[in-house]
């Protein structure tokens, strides 16, 4: 039969990867408590109608990328979702959770597009986000972004990871700007490729963000939105830019950011590298304060920011900075199936005091030789062998064998007291 495989772009993370995956949560988990974030989990699918409110109609992710389909047992139009923002606010609005004051959320979880798979760029993703909501200050801003700038440190890759700030003001100014854009865009027409066409009186802002080269110079003299700000908005992005240098923050002004979804303004930034070509944005966010109102919900400022998963393992194996996987701390050689009645309860005694314990266990071949489970129990990264041989099992006794510092070494220990061997070899 024609063997199943993944679908393209869907990929599988099996050991040893899977633990630099694990590595990152743990710090991601550890991050989200010290600045007081809580986990929340939202379903995987949503109303379409969501992402077409919330993310915009003319988005890239919405005419083209989404996983959409109508449900078979009742018709509606479902979505898998793109990106977690908005159904994160959908939660709190639906269930009422600012009811009892502002909330602090991160998330952890797998996204869906459909595009063409390339490093970094796959159809089933994921994504670490943090989203403050309830808060209107630029102080809020600030620490997201010094909580992602914090992540990068922990991970050994901040010196590899630039800031990129703008302002995106508020809706009436992007109103002023987009059509300083149109009139603009309409007089050069003839550079404009199809895309830029289509989008042109759209979503002009999204012709900004093109990646067309021959396209490049005519958007770099295009009408900036930073001088279409009002004096608050300008007031806000000021403090930002001010607390960022407080905190020692380099950053540098991008007046093209203007991020991909239509429910951003004010600050909008990301934290970009030079280290993984084309895919070289790892992290991404900002200011989204009318998003509860896009999505029928009560009015409620928030900002927040989702981290590419897959991106950011990339550029900590192109640093090499993830540390190694994890081993047992013993493994446990077992010539024959006769000793199981004897070993396997202490092992689980160990495994309760906290021991890594990876058992030795047959395959179809059989238990194979002292011999061969010796080099298995090298290659396990081990730091210690438990020898259960014929002669230790007749002397009620077990072999403890340092295989990495004070490689040879050996103690023997009576077999029935595992406290003991813990206490006084393994601990």
């Amino acid at each position: 039969m024609e063997q199943i495989q993944a679908i393209k772009g869907m990929n599988d993370i099996l050991p040893p990867d899977s633990a630099t995956w694990e590595w990152l949560e743990e710090k991601v988990r550890h991050l989200m408590a010290r600045y007081a974030y809580r986990n929340i989990r939202t379903p995987i699918l949503e109303f379409t109608s969501l992402f077409v409110r919330g993310l915009g109609e003319v988005t890239d992710v919405v005419e083209k990328e989404m996983y959409s389909f109508t449900d078979s047992m009742n018709g509606d139009q479902l979505s898998m979702r793109p990106e977690s923002t908005a159904g994160v606010v959908r939660a709190l609005s639906e269930h009422s959770a600012l009811y009892d004051g502002p909330k602090r959320l991160f998330y952890i979880g797998p996204m869906f597009r459909h595009e063409k798979p390339q490093r970094g760029r796959y159809r089933q993703f994921h994504q670490v986000g943090a989203e403050a909501v309830g808060f209107s200050g630029p102080e809020l801003d600030v620490e997201l972004i010094l909580m992602a700038q914090a992540l990068w440190h922990e991970m050994g890759i901040a010196e590899h990871v630039q800031l990129e700030l703008n302002s995106l003001g508020q809706p009436d100014e992007r109103r002023q700007h987009r059509e300083a854009l149109i009139t603009y865009f309409e007089a050069h027409q003839d550079q404009l490729d199809e895309d830029a066409r289509r989008r042109l009186h759209s979503n002009p802002l999204r012709i900004l963000d093109t990646k067309n080269p021959s396209m490049q110079e005519l958007v770099t003299q295009a009408p900036q939105l930073i001088d279409y700000l009002s004096p608050a908005s300008m007031a806000h992005f000021d403090q930002v830019k001010s607390l960022l240098d407080a905190n020692g923050v380099q950053w540098k002004l991008n007046p093209r950011l203007v991020r991909g979804l239509d429910y951003y303004n004010l600050t909008v930034f990301e934290f970009v590298t030079t280290r993984l070509g084309a895919q070289g944005t790892i992290c991404g966010g900002g200011r989204y304060d009318y998003l509860f109102e896009m999505i029928g919900g009560k009015p409620a400022p928030a900002v927040g920011w989702a981290m590419g998963v897959e991106r950011v393992l990339e550029l900590v194996k192109e640093l090499d900075v993830a540390p190694a996987a994890p081993a047992a701390d013993v493994y446990v050689i077992i010539p024959q199936n006769d000793a199981l009645q004897v070993v396997s309860p202490l092992l689980e005694q160990l495994r309760r005091l906290g021991v890594a314990v990876q058992m030795h266990a047959a395959t179809p071949n059989g238990w194979g030789s002292m011999k061969s489970q010796f080099k298995k129990a090298d290659a396990s990264a081990a730091r210690y062998a438990l020898i259960f041989g014929a002669d230790e099992l007749a002397a009620a006794q077990v072999t403890i064998k340092a295989l990495r510092d004070g490689e040879g070494k050996q103690w023997q220990r009576p077999i029935h007291d595992a406290s003991s061997w813990y206490h006084e070899v393994l601990s």
